[in-house]
């Protein structure tokens, strides 16, 4: 494959560092747009030059809270933003990390998430959607946000993936030139094993002498929809290591 010059939105976040590693081993020109970079898809400073010649978008920027209006805000902005500047430098398509199960939420982020793919299908530019599991990432800091010696972690089921993982078949797929096709659903990425928040967190809790105590979730947005299977993978989701216990052993 040629080389390309992807422009990736949030590459200092969580899975945008992912992403910038991913591509640029493969041997890619990367141009990594965040704040820390000197560039807001917010506001749009610093964006036109940063796409200036880019081939692709890669969008993994996200809001920093749960909150639905806010991130929502977020969202319409930052969509509106990359299509129309985007359009302007001449680049292909955008892709987009989202979440497994969007369509069946009603409130809160997951709300949010839903109608940016809706803002992002919208726009000028061909649009690729890819649906990830909950991160392994994720696990920590639920028990970051919680003080003490006794965590209460959600015993909803999830299936976790590693942010790795998301970053090769994200970039798989904005690489490939071919045209989705018409009818297929949304690709979906999800990890090996089905289990619980809670499961996953006691893991981690036992490496930092922290008990974790399952809970019922009640008060989360969508938690009788999540407790019902809403946000695991279909049946055609790529399923694909590590399991949540084998990428915790890697870890520092």
């Amino acid at each position: 494959m040629s080389t390309m010059k992807l422009a990736v939105a949030g590459a200092t976040g969580r899975l945008g560092r992912h992403v910038v590693d991913v591509l640029t081993e493969r041997g890619h020109q990367v141009v990594p747009m965040s704040r820390a970079t000197g560039v807001d898809i917010v506001t749009g400073a610093g964006l036109a030059e940063a796409l200036a010649g880019a081939d692709v978008i890669i969008d993994v920027a996200s809001w920093h809270a749960s909150e639905q209006e806010a991130a929502t805000d977020f969202f319409r902005t930052s969509a509106r933003n990359l299509h129309e500047y985007g359009r302007r430098a001449g680049v292909a398509r955008i892709a987009v990390a989202s979440i497994i199960g969007v369509g069946n939420a009603t409130a809160g982020f997951l709300a949010a998430k839903k109608t940016h793919e809706e803002l992002l299908l919208s726009g000028p530019l061909p649009v690729r959607i890819l649906r990830a599991a909950q991160f392994h990432e994720f696990v920590g800091q639920l028990l970051d946000w919680q003080q003490g010696d006794v965590a209460y972690i959600p015993a909803l089921p999830s299936q976790l993936v590693a942010c790795r993982t998301v970053a090769g078949e994200l970039a798989d797929l904005a690489l490939d030139p071919g045209e989705p096709a018409a009818g297929a659903p949304i690709p979906e990425i999800a990890g090996p094993r089905k289990e619980t928040l809670a499961e996953a967190a006691a893991l981690l809790g036992a490496r930092r002498g922290v008990k974790v105590v399952g809970v019922d979730g009640s008060g989360m947005p969508d938690a009788e929809i999540a407790a019902e299977g809403g946000f695991l993978p279909g049946p055609h989701a790529k399923l694909a290591g590590p399991t949540f216990r084998e990428w915790l052993d890697t870890q520092p």
